[in-house]
């Protein structure tokens, strides 16, 4: 890492000159294991940090003006902004995150007082669902409370970078990527309850499998898919089941009082949107359990009916998600294997045993570039720390 840390900032100078109080930031990507699509219908969600992530390399200026640049996206240079009226520009691109962070802060009372310089590199694949938004705000939030000073905590900074893709991107995401990475804890998945925020770390101990994830290499961008679509469906649908039950969300419902209201639903396309919601909320709550009893069987069998669940009554899988993942269950030693993220593309996640590793990866990406006609990628995945000044 301290090569790769010298060479970003030697980056860094080059953009924006030497000199001065120059300092380093990581923040990492997510995986999510289980709990898709709940996080906004008030469930529960089981993801992890990652050891891959995005890098700043930061200074503050003497004025009030912010200058951005990505080793990702160096076609698009240096973008240039004043810090005072911060509006989404589409020409700006990747730096609407960070704008939109910077924006969101200074409206819950954490405004900088001066502009700076900021170098970003990040070594998650882009549209992967793998949280490289998420990660390039939560980064953006750690380094504005060292760079400035300010005292918010890695909760406020979660909120922070959600609020930033609601109302500044015009994602309606809810808080679990951001929570995530903020979060993070090495060797440790996230166990939180979506609608209270109350949360618990659960050690992952596979006892001889790893995680490996699956890169479709299908790039989606969220605010153009339909995710802001399901999460519409889901609140229509949750308007429909509070003319007959109480709830304040479709994560308060059990399996058995679901089936009990559906009805209640007018659309058979809204009631299998609830359907999944409710039903992906008990097999989280179940898989985490199994895991703290040691039973990786029966949390790879939860993982396989998220899929399905998420294929057939969520319906944000698609023929490339699909691919990877039946072609996983294929493979002898797989435990449970699964689509990641918002879906539309991006990865999809797998536990398998560990002498299996090769022969997963070997047969995943050689069914899926003959049935897709371009590479999926696949990697160990290790479960890291979260946000962090280097």
């Amino acid at each position: 890492m301290a090569e790769m840390i010298d060479s970003l900032r030697e980056a860094f100078a080059a953009q924006f000159g030497e000199g001065g109080d120059i300092r380093t930031y990581f923040a990492p990507g997510r995986v999510n294991l289980i709990g898709e699509h709940t996080d906004y219908n008030g469930g529960h969600v089981f993801p992890c940090a990652l050891t891959i992530g995005t890098y700043a390399v930061a200074r503050k200026r003497e004025d009030r003006m912010l200058r951005m640049y990505s080793e990702n996206f160096p076609n698009e240079g240096v973008i240039t902004c004043p810090l005072d009226g911060l509006t989404y520009r589409a020409e700006d691109a990747w730096a609407n995150y960070p704008k939109g962070v910077i924006r969101t802060a200074a409206d819950r009372g954490y405004a900088a007082d001066a502009g700076f310089d900021i170098l970003y590199y990040g070594t998650i694949p882009n549209s992967s669902g793998l949280s490289s938004s998420a990660s390039i705000e939560v980064l953006t939030g750690e380094v504005l409370r060292d760079l400035f000073g300010f005292d918010y905590d890695n909760i406020a900074n979660a909120k922070i970078g959600q609020e930033a893709e609601n109302s500044f991107i015009g994602v309606n995401c809810g808080i679990m990527d951001q929570f995530a990475i903020a979060m993070g804890r090495k060797d440790c998945a996230i166990f939180l309850d979506t609608a209270t925020l109350e949360y618990e770390y659960a050690p992952i101990a596979m006892d001889g499998a790893r995680i490996v994830i699956m890169n479709t290499n299908h790039k989606r961008g969220l605010g153009e898919s339909k995710y802001n679509e399901r999460r519409a469906e889901c609140e229509q649908a949750l308007a429909e089941l509070q003319s007959v039950v109480s709830v304040g969300s479709l994560g308060e419902l059990t399996e058995e009082m679901f089936e009990k209201c559906e009805s209640a639903i007018g659309s058979e396309v809204r009631r299998r949107r609830a359907r999944h919601a409710v039903t992906e909320n008990a097999r989280t709550i179940r898989a985490v359990a199994a895991l703290r009893d040691g039973d990786l069987a029966e949390f790879g069998r939860l993982m396989n009916a998220s899929h399905i669940s998420l294929r057939d009554d969520y319906e944000v899988t698609g023929h490339e998600l699909d691919t990877l993942v039946e072609a996983a269950w294929e493979v002898p030693g797989v435990i449970g294997a699964r689509m990641t993220g918002a879906g539309f593309g991006g990865c999809a996640v797998c536990i398998v045993r560990e002498e299996s590793v090769d022969a997963l990866i070997k047969a995943v990406c050689e069914r899926y570039e003959s049935k897709i006609g371009y590479p999926a990628t696949c990697y160990v995945a290790e479960i890291g720390d979260g946000p962090r000044r280097i």
